[in-house]
């Protein structure tokens, strides 16, 4: 047994400011060694995703008490018993872990494991059960990484090998905003030279899918949000036009109606919005997670008469292990650069406060270094 430092929620709802209200909790906990196919990881740097928000503020609940954090970099301290990564080696974090043997796996799909997600909703790790404990008593995973935290027992299925001259900052962003982001584009609309695309919510997942538009030659690129500040940086990354949410008509009458339409922010309304809006027979993908209970509604005869495509896009519709490589190759040939998406870095202990620069809208990745 080992120790590790991290950040953990015992309970949701917490009312803003969460500096106030200190939701996360920065606490020493137990640490199993890891068992077969897992190995034990030091944290080297973490990005707050809008996904951990959504635990925190009860839109995604999660089984408590829970370690969160599921965007990282991390070296390789230590392996169990068969793991092919070695210690030292430097990895990347994905936030669903494949087995590899069930059918969707076999199929080339390993974004729908149903082992996968069914672990991350208990909040366990793949091979079944916690390795973190506080004074004997269990703290769930958070999507089978706990990345918010010094070191972490992981799944090796959950990691993919990175070289070690990119930096901190910049590698943890490829394991969530890049791979979902860039995946939407590549992997589930499939964009195509010349498409048009509108990309609705600029965060960290919505401007990693801008990119990706640019970076597959679509034109034009539309981009929607209501802070300007992130307007201005898309049209910087290559938009032709960034709005916000009231004149998007306005910018689609002059532009022309996107084929393709990303929805990043995780709410029904807009969703429906992007599908009314999008062109004839055009593709609606969508990545945000709203609420549960939020609804989406749209009038079902247009499905045909329209030909319109509604396509769920979970972690990009990513093989990690495949992509994640492919989109480091793009950032370092200049084509992705990810680097833009830094709102700023500070240490772990600040998680509260960066929590408030998300929940306002104006942070696009923070990154937290242990």
């Amino acid at each position: 047994m080992t120790k590790t430092t991290a950040a953990v929620l015992a309970a949701m709802g917490a009312a803003q400011p969460y500096a106030t209200s200190q939701p996360l909790t920065m606490k020493t906990l137990d640490l199993a060694p890891p068992g077969p196919g897992e190995v034990l990881v030091a944290i080297e740097a973490a990005g707050l995703c809008h996904s951990d928000l959504s635990v925190v503020n009860a839109d995604r609940p999660r089984p408590l008490p829970m370690a969160l954090g599921h965007e990282a970099v991390a070296r390789v301290e230590a392996a169990g018993p068969g793991a092919r990564l070695k210690p030292g080696t430097r990895v990347v974090m994905a936030f669903l872990p494949a087995c590899g043997h069930c059918t969707v796996c076999w199929s080339g799909e390993p974004w729908l494991c149903g082992n996968g997600a069914a672990a991350n909703g208990k909040g366990e790790l793949l091979g079944g059960g916690f390795r973190l404990s506080d004074c004997g008593h269990p703290v769930h995973h958070h999507l089978g990484l706990s990345a918010f935290a010094s070191h972490a027992v992981i799944d090796e299925r959950s990691l993919v090998v990175i070289d070690d001259d990119i930096p901190a900052e910049i590698a943890a962003l490829f394991g969530c905003a890049v791979l979902t982001g860039v995946g939407a584009v590549f992997n589930s609309a499939v964009v195509r030279p010349g498409e048009s695309v509108a990309v609705w919510g600029l965060g960290g997942v919505g401007l990693a899918a801008l990119l990706g538009a640019v970076a597959a030659g679509a034109e034009p690129v539309i981009a929607i949000d209501p802070v300007p500040e992130k307007r201005a940086l898309a049209l910087e990354l290559g938009a032709r036009a960034a709005v916000a949410p009231e004149d998007a008509a306005q910018a689609f009458a002059k532009h022309g109606a996107p084929r393709v339409a990303i929805e990043s922010v995780g709410s029904g309304k807009v969703l429906a919005e992007a599908y009314r809006t999008a062109a004839r027979g055009g593709r609606i993908v969508t990545v945000g997670l709203p609420n549960p209970a939020d609804p989406f509604t749209i009038p079902a005869v247009s499905l045909v008469a329209e030909a319109k495509t509604i396509i769920g896009s979970y972690m990009g519709s990513a093989v990690p292990a495949r992509d994640i490589p492919r989109y480091i190759a793009l950032w370092r040939a200049g084509r992705l650069p990810v680097e833009r998406l830094l709102s700023g870095v500070r240490p772990m202990a600040e998680i509260n406060d960066a929590l408030d620069a998300l929940a306002s809208g104006h942070a696009i990745r923070q990154i937290l270094i242990p």
